[in-house]
């Protein structure tokens, strides 16, 4: 079994945009709202990041720190989690429609309930049911077919 995976999901996220809301319904997610509250007991957690080296196997000691949220609100977030160990994800293509007026999602960035899908196979956690809910989990799927093949070798 693996450590309960820390979702701190930003106050203005529209939680029924949210990929992730699903999970709240699921064990071994705990959710916390910024910046109302604060994650605790983090010291043996790695948050996902765009930088950082890449999660690995080796990782699966550690509990997984999400932040969730629109791109804009990061550097407010990391102000508080920015010391916590980043990791960051091979290269994937998200299936989550761009919405963005102002540019600011990344080329690498993915919706975050795809996030903790790749983390999870990279870390061997189980996957069952964590797309079920995700509208676009299957596109999700077909169009890193290749990627998610790539992690298993």
């Amino acid at each position: 079994m693996y450590t309960e995976t820390i979702i701190v999901r930003h106050r203005k996220e529209r939680k029924q945009k949210c990929s992730v809301q699903p999970l709240t319904k699921k064990d071994g997610f705990q959710f916390v709202s910024f910046p109302n509250e604060t994650a605790e007991n983090i010291s043996s957690y790695m948050r996902l990041s765009t930088e950082g080296p890449l999660l690995s196997k080796s990782d699966s000691n550690k509990g997984l720190l999400i932040l969730d949220c629109n791109w804009r609100y990061i550097p407010d977030m990391e102000e508080i989690y920015g010391d916590v160990t980043a990791r960051s994800l091979p290269y994937f293509k998200t299936a989550y429609p761009r919405c963005s007026k102002d540019n600011t999602d990344p080329d690498e960035g993915l919706a975050t309930i795809e996030a903790i899908y790749i983390a999870y196979c990279i870390l061997g956690y189980g996957t069952k049911g964590l797309l079920d809910d995700y509208y676009f989990g299957n596109e999700f799927l077909k169009i890193n077919r290749e990627r998610f093949m790539d992690l298993k070798e």
